[in-house]
């Protein structure tokens, strides 16, 4: 055989060779055959939550939706009807009434027989003082409020107004159900309602309100 046979020949069996190699590249594991990770397995090792560069963020890597905030908070039952989760099922009444801290307004709103005005209320925003709050006030004073119904339910719808505010929306003046309007400074999660009733557990959301749990009734204008 001549020289340019014999190179013709080597340079065939050199492609047969390449050829025969070729799929032996990546494995069905998902690596190559030096043991590098492709890009499949290389999205996979993405951690959960974030996204590859270049990409938006996944559901998982978004900030949490805004949770309830104070001191307060801590008094709320961490299971069953009465916690945030179960509260959040219910109307705000009967979300209300789930929670002890919040007996006595349950009282007062049974007596103004506003319990199915507030449950079937849409969208509204509920200042809720504690029972703490309703201490305050002297016991006689009380006890003639709760026996006078039109003068209870003027206190209780000044305390609602007719639109849910989220925490970023809360300062400012605010008009209520009673024809009224309060008025609520600070920022974060540090908020006065009329100059004196602070907001000890807020943003708590209900079916159909989000809750202001404050430590002072608020009063309207005579």
């Amino acid at each position: 055989m001549s020289r340019l046979s014999r190179s013709k020949s080597f340079a065939v069996l050199l492609a047969a060779g390449a050829l025969a190699l070729g799929p032996v590249a990546c494995s069905s594991s998902g690596t190559d055959s030096y043991g590098g990770a492709d890009a499949p397995a290389t999205a996979m090792q993405t951690p959960a939550g974030q996204s590859p560069a270049g990409q938006a963020p996944t559901a998982e890597a978004a900030p949490a939706a805004g949770q309830p905030f104070g001191a307060g908070c801590a008094a709320v039952p961490s299971q069953g009807a009465g916690s945030f989760a179960g509260m959040a099922q219910d109307p705000v009444a009967t979300a209300a009434s789930n929670n002890p801290a919040l007996s006595t307004l349950v009282a007062a709103v049974t007596k103004a027989g506003l319990v199915d005005t507030l449950n079937s209320a849409q969208n509204v925003t509920v200042f809720a003082p504690t029972n703490d709050a309703f201490a305050k006030i002297p016991k006689a004073t009380l006890d003639a409020v709760l026996a006078d119904k039109a003068k209870l339910t003027k206190i209780l719808t000044y305390h609602v107004v007719p639109e849910r505010l989220a925490p970023a929306a809360l300062p400012g003046e605010h008009k209520t159900l009673e024809g009224g309007a309060v008025t609520v400074t600070g920022s974060g999660e540090d908020f006065t309602v009329n100059g004196n009733a602070k907001v000890v557990c807020g943003n708590v959301q209900t079916a159909n309100a989000t809750v202001y749990i404050v430590d002072t009734v608020l009063m309207p204008a005579s």
